[in-house]
């Protein structure tokens, strides 16, 4: 884990109806080894309860944004396996009913990276998730309010950003 990592996850812990598991893995393949390109380990699952929604949350400030759109590529290719893994009950045993979307965290000035790469994807196949995107300059613990994270500063939120990938 980087220390970025521990700051994306403290944003998400000041929501209180947001529970965090870190570092956490999603196997869609049984087994005590999943075989290569079927599992994975996330920065983080955060379960929103008042929005019903499992995050798949992931953090990287790489100039290049490649680990980031690589992982949206690998996660899209086998979406439907993995929200399946996730309801699993002998792993993760989340709500199978609740929406899962990955929540990815980037600077803001490397933003148009993950976009154009993001756009790439959709371009050679159907976009089978959607996306959440946050500028890491708004998780500063100074931008939002720390016991409950209401008040964090939306206008940080580059308008670059599509709606459907902003909320």
């Amino acid at each position: 884990m980087d220390y970025y990592q521990g700051t994306v996850t403290e944003y998400l812990r000041a929501d209180r109806s947001v529970f965090i598991n870190t570092e956490c893995l999603i196997q869609i393949k049984p087994g005590k080894e999943a075989p290569k390109g079927s599992s994975w380990y996330c920065d983080a699952i955060a379960v929103d309860f008042r929005a019903k929604t499992i995050f798949l949350c992931e953090a990287s400030y790489s100039e290049s944004q490649q680990t980031q759109i690589k992982r949206i590529k690998e996660w899209n290719d086998h979406w439907m396996e993995i929200c399946d893994a996730l309801a699993n009950k002998n792993y993760n045993n989340l709500p199978s009913e609740w929406q899962v979307r990955p929540w990815l965290f980037v600077p803001g000035k490397y933003l148009k990276r993950l976009l154009e790469g993001l756009e790439s994807i959709r371009h050679t196949q159907e976009l089978n998730l959607v996306p959440r995107i946050t500028i890491l300059e708004m998780v500063q613990p100074w931008e939002y309010c720390n016991y409950d994270r209401q008040g964090a500063k939306q206008e940080l939120k580059p308008v670059s950003i599509p709606q459907k990938w902003r909320e």
